[in-house]
């Protein structure tokens, strides 16, 4: 496969020719970096590459150049690559441009000159931009494909944990009729009716596999490679990914335990438009890769598991996994964070994952295109779902419980919900049933008009958020809806242990449970917002670090 490819783009040839060789020295053996002396030329070279299919991956550009300037070129240059990062070089004069062209998602970043050292101005910005670059590149296809069904409730679960974990695979539907994938189920000898069904490259199979079995064979750790840690970190949400950072980067050995993927609920986000430091948005299965990739490089440990109980031995603490083994430490942070409520009406549960889901389920979304899709709630989930759904269905219909959006959404996700011609917002209309054998048929409604029918083949479900704590001991203390009690909250409800009462103070995100912590949405009184999360992940390390001090 041919290298992917940097363009630079710059009319004064001693500056092209110092961004070519910063950019050779650093990345040359990966990619091959190319040059054109105008934003006309580099067109023309563009359009020789992509007749020939060649992959690029990054254009940096100058901003100030005869004929076409450097925001012109990178627009121009966006419907031929749109994946491709682009980097704008100005001078301090052109800063405000720079800045307007982030803002209309004509660029992702801008560098002023001079960049040197780049090994501190220059590499560091495009690293990260390739490596975004590269998490969603679908080189031509020599990987995993999945032959099933989409209306199977198990087809859906290996696809979005597949996709999650960003791990490239290619879906083939039984249901389309394709005689090609009725022949590969053939060849292999494998039951049509035994679905799904995950082919390798290498001609081996997996059948209806569970995540823990299919998470090995496509590497990622289910094991932690070792028996003690200063801290393990249930939970790899915001909360999660910000202490194993944290934690990691300050020496403690750190293991992280996630179920599903890096990001957690926030993960299944299409579009987080206000957390800060990213003004174009990013999604939440991006935010996550970056982070899981920020904790990695500090020498945090992530398995693939689900926590099933904790044990508390004198000063140590033991997470038990579900494959039966424990990991012992000396704290554990819980950050478990939490799964939508389910719908509690007659049919639903039968046909989740059969037309019903929970979250964006972002797998379904191309499935979607040409339908009318139906959203569930009204909170920032539910619009930003319903804005991504937007872009695929002919046409998304909102049904909110209350009067509207304004009490429960945000109001930039408000008037772009307001701007989307194909978006309908219903209000005081909830879901009664769901109706259909196979799959999702139609929803009955009940609304201001009374009850009534509507075909529906597809239904995101955004409704409230239940803790997932079930599997924590009676001694780890939470309230009436099972969220966790920590520091002043469990003496301000009296719930602080009376035999503890002598010792000390919890700490701010302590549980009743000494030394286990907790923090972002699964803590009783939290606020439901990615950076909160990230901020109480932060800041429990430091108690982590007060709590080992204590020794």
């Amino acid at each position: 496969m041919a290298r992917p490819i940097l363009l630079a783009v710059d009319d004064d040839v001693s500056v092209l020719e110092a961004v070519v060789q910063d950019l050779r020295r650093q990345y040359g053996t990966t990619y091959r970096v190319m040059r054109a002396a105008s934003g006309q030329a580099a067109l023309d070279t563009l359009a020789q590459l992509k007749t020939r299919e060649e992959p690029v991956a990054l254009f940096i550009s100058d901003q100030r150049m005869p004929g076409m300037t450097g925001v012109e070129f990178l627009e121009r240059a966006r419907p031929m690559y749109p994946e491709a990062r682009r980097v704008l070089l100005t001078a301090y004069a052109d800063t405000e441009a720079a800045i307007r062209a982030i803002n209309s998602a004509r660029i992702h970043y801008y560098l002023n000159k001079p960049w040197d050292p780049p090994e501190e101005k220059l590499y560091p910005v495009i690293t990260d931009l390739l490596e975004d670059w590269q998490a969603g590149y679908r080189p031509p296809f020599e990987g995993l494909r999945v032959i099933g069904h989409r209306w199977l409730l198990r087809d859906h679960k290996v696809r979005n944990f597949l996709s999650r974990n960003h791990v490239p695979y290619r879906w083939l539907d039984v249901a389309g009729g394709d005689p090609e994938v009725l022949k590969l189920l053939t060849d292999r000898q494998l039951d049509p009716a035994r679905l799904p069904v995950v082919l390798f490259a290498d001609g081996t199979a997996l059948v209806d596999p569970e995540l823990e079995v299919l998470a090995t064979r496509v590497g990622l750790s289910v094991q932690a490679a070792q028996e003690f840690y200063d801290m393990v970190v249930v939970g790899a949400g915001p909360a999660g990914l910000a202490a194993a950072v944290y934690g990691a980067s300050e020496g403690l050995r750190t293991l992280v335990i996630e179920p599903e993927a890096p990001g957690g609920q926030a993960g299944s986000s299409s579009r987080i438009e206000n957390y800060l430091g990213f003004p174009s948005g990013v999604t939440g299965a991006e935010l996550g890769r970056r982070a899981h990739t920020q904790a990695s490089r500090f020498g945090a440990e992530f398995v693939v598991q689900r926590a099933t109980g904790l044990r508390i031995d004198g000063q140590y603490r033991f997470v038990r996994l579900a494959d039966g083994r424990e990991v012992s430490s000396h704290t554990v942070l819980l950050a478990p964070g939490v799964q939508y409520r389910k719908l509690d009406v007659p049919g639903a549960e039968r046909l989740t994952g059969r037309g019903i889901y929970y979250g964006a389920a972002l797998v379904e979304a191309v499935s979607c295109k040409g339908e009318d899709v139906l959203v569930v709630g009204g909170a920032n989930s539910a619009g930003q779902a319903a804005l991504h759904f937007a872009k695929f269905a002919r046409q998304v219909t909102m049904l909110v419980r209350g009067d509207g959006l304004s009490a429960t959404m945000s109001k930039y996700l408000i008037d772009e919900v307001a701007g989307t011609s194909n978006i309908v917002v219903e209000a005081h209309t909830q879901v009664v049933e769901a109706v259909g054998e196979e799959r999702l048929e139609a929803v009955r409604l009940c609304g201001p008009g009374g009850e009534s029918q509507r075909a529906a083949g597809s239904l995101f479900v955004f409704i409230g958020a239940a803790p997932v704590t079930a599997w924590l001991p009676p001694c780890v203390l939470r309230d009436q809806n099972g969220f966790l009690l920590a520091g002043p909250d469990l003496r301000g409800e009296g719930k602080w242990p009376e035999e503890w009462k002598e010792r000390r103070e919890p700490f701010l995100l302590e549980s009743s449970v000494p030394g286990v912590f907790v923090a972002g949405d699964v803590r009783h009184g939290s606020v439901k917002r990615v950076a909160s999360a990230v901020g109480e992940g932060s800041i429990a390390v430091q108690m982590v670090h007060q709590y080992l001090a204590g020794f």
